[in-house]
């Protein structure tokens, strides 16, 4: 074996050793991303891109099925725009990358390179909107948003980062509120039903909220390490824009009005999160639905017989309805290329040698349990699909399992600081919803109040921190 093919294969440093090391050798030697000469930026790519366009696609599939319309919005915003909404501008001050210079000339107003767009998309709206038989207004936009980070780790937190970013106009704020609610629904499926993650979902705490948001609503999902990864965001944004940008319609009565708004989003640190929940000391563990290949097929001495005619006519059948690969590189063998294909995560492999053919069968490899069976070559395709489904299920059920054993209760401060630093996880406690517990909190353990959840217990008759009387459960943990 070479000394490349040696490197290529070499063992991950083992994620009880060292976490984010653990990480960085998955991401690199899957050949996810590779680092940009620019500090922070990612290049993200083939085998990457390709699972963060499974995800657009789910996605957009229930955007258009709810209604929603894609667009596009310039990427420099002018700072005159950015700073009508004090709030707004405020939270994004410090992540903001100016342009001062167009070729040699200095120009007249700085723009910024958009960190999030509800002002150059406002300002559009303002332009557009007439008459309240233009709304509901449900239009999203696929790009790349620019926030200057001092700390990054690829695809978890990136100075440039891929995202959608809907933004919504609506009559009345319960129409809003529920378009809010619908898109966290429709996020929650993007992680359950097509990441096979488990999130916790309910509302931001008015600290951890969206700058310039009425309230935030979120998804949490719970990494390997115990912590915690915001893995979308919805935001009922009220008239706080609309008002600040005077977007005005002539309503139902002939009276101008300021429609209501929500934005939401999702972004490519979901492809870190799905690692960081199902990957193993072996590499990447994909689910089934996100997998850019779902199914390898890998001949076995493919020189002997009809190996390579059998192969084909396997591959011809699958592809109609599954995402497979034959690997028939005369250059390597076949323990270095299972070895490759479990450390790049596909749920599948099939092996098929001349033995297999004499019994009408193959192997089959599931990388969730490592584990190979045989089975019928008949309905093949039939039987592989219901396999991707169970290994789907699996997974779920897997990283369900985890969250559940590490999610803890603390009633007071003594327990919850013993928590966060023997056994971090998630910690469900009760609040009094006052800031200064929540500050208080974060200063002294590190950790945030993640969400509100939408499924509340009654776990004490008092705060956590204070001891005063507290009325919400929240979920806390130290996050990505």
């Amino acid at each position: 074996m070479s000394k490349k093919n040696k490197q290529f294969v070499e063992e991950i440093t083992p994620m009880e050793v060292d976490f984010p090391q653990w990480y960085t050798d998955v991401i690199t030697k899957t050949d996810l991303v590779d680092y940009s000469p620019v500090k922070g930026f990612m290049v993200i790519k083939p085998y990457g891109y390709a699972i963060w366009e499974n995800i657009q696609n789910f996605a957009d599939r229930r955007f258009k099925e709810t209604g929603h319309k894609n667009c596009y919005f310039p990427l420099l915003i002018p700072e005159s725009l950015l700073t009508k909404e004090a709030e707004h501008v405020e939270g994004f001050a410090p992540e903001v990358a100016w342009v001062t210079h167009g070729g040699k000339n200095e120009l007249a107003e700085r723009l910024c390179v958009r960190p999030t767009s509800e002002t150059i998309i406002c300002s559009m709206y303002a332009k557009w909107l007439k008459s309240y038989r233009d709304l509901p207004y449900l239009y999203n936009q696929w790009c790349s948003v620019v926030r200057w980070e001092k700390s990054t780790r690829p695809f978890l937190r990136t100075s440039e980062f891929l995202w959608q970013e809907g933004h919504t106009l609506h009559e009345t704020a319960e129409e809003a509120k529920e378009e809010t609610l619908q898109m966290l629904e429709i996020y929650k499926e993007v992680a359950e039903d097509l990441l096979a993650m488990p999130v916790v979902c309910g509302q931001k705490s008015e600290n951890e909220k969206f700058a310039g948001a009425d309230s935030t609503y979120t998804i949490e999902a719970l990494m390997h390490d115990g912590k915690a990864l915001q893995s979308g965001t919805s935001h009922f944004l009220g008239q706080h824009f609309t008002k600040a940008f005077e977007i005005q319609y002539s309503d139902r009565d002939g009276n101008l009005a300021n429609p209501y708004h929500t934005s939401w989003g999702i972004s490519t640190r979901l492809i870190g999160g799905l690692i960081m929940v199902h990957g193993d000391n072996r590499g990447l563990v994909l689910p089934p639905r996100v997998a850019p290949i779902q199914v390898v097929i890998v001949p076995i001495a493919a020189h002997k017989g009809n190996v390579m005619e059998k192969v084909d006519e396997i591959f011809a059948d699958l592809k109609t309805s599954i995402r497979v690969e034959v690997d028939d590189r005369e250059n390597y063998s076949p323990g270095w290329k299972f070895n490759e294909w479990e450390m790049k995560g596909v749920p599948v492999r099939i092996e098929i040698g001349p033995k297999d053919i004499e019994k009408s069968q193959v192997t089959i490899f599931r990388r969730d349990i490592l584990e190979k069976t045989q089975i019928p070559m008949e309905n093949l395709k039939e039987t592989i699909e219901k396999l991707l489904d169970d290994i789907h299920e699996s997974l779920f059920n897997k990283a369900l399992e985890m969250r559940e054993k590490k999610t803890y209760i603390a009633k007071n401060m003594d327990e919850f600081k013993k928590i966060i630093e023997e056994t971090p996880g998630f910690i469900k406690a009760m609040w009094c919803q006052d800031t200064e517990c929540e500050l208080k909190i974060k200063e002294e353990t590190g950790a945030t109040i993640r969400c509100i959840p939408f499924e509340q217990e009654k776990l004490a008759d008092t705060c956590v921190c204070c001891g005063k009387k507290a009325e919400k459960m929240v979920y806390l943990a130290k996050a990505y």
